[in-house]
């Protein structure tokens, strides 16, 4: 059993973070061998948190039907719905990321223009 869609979201954020951690890498990697198709390969290779946000959505809904489409008493049952759970926390992680970098952005441009205020430039 394997949660390839955290693998993927991973993967993804490693490379939007500039994270190089070669080992965890090629963990995903392996654990993402032949599973590389639509939004968990979207999530593997995204190179943007809008990117990763889209992707990890897609794989959400995909997951969703999964689930619906499962008998109750099947055994894999119970680590699906609990791999929704973790995909879900992951999603509101991500959501988290984006509105703090959104804000460090801001922050930084009300920086710039209280320096200008401060010290104007005469041309």
């Amino acid at each position: 059993m394997s949660c390839y869609e955290i693998e993927a979201l991973r993967l993804g954020l490693m490379t939007v973070l500039g994270i190089g951690d070669n080992s965890a890498r090629d963990h995903a990697e392996t654990e993402l061998e032949g599973h590389l198709e639509g939004p968990i390969k979207g999530l593997a290779e995204a190179d943007s948190l809008a990117d990763v946000e889209r992707h990890l959505d897609a794989a959400l809904v995909d997951l969703e039907e999964e689930i619906a489409a499962m008998d109750d008493d099947d055994p894999e049952y119970d680590y699906t719905r609990g791999r929704l759970l973790a995909v879900r926390d992951a999603e509101r992680a991500v959501q988290r990321l984006s509105a703090q970098g959104e804000h460090i952005v801001d922050g930084l441009g009300d920086a710039h223009d209280t320096l200008h205020e401060t010290f104007p430039v005469e041309d």
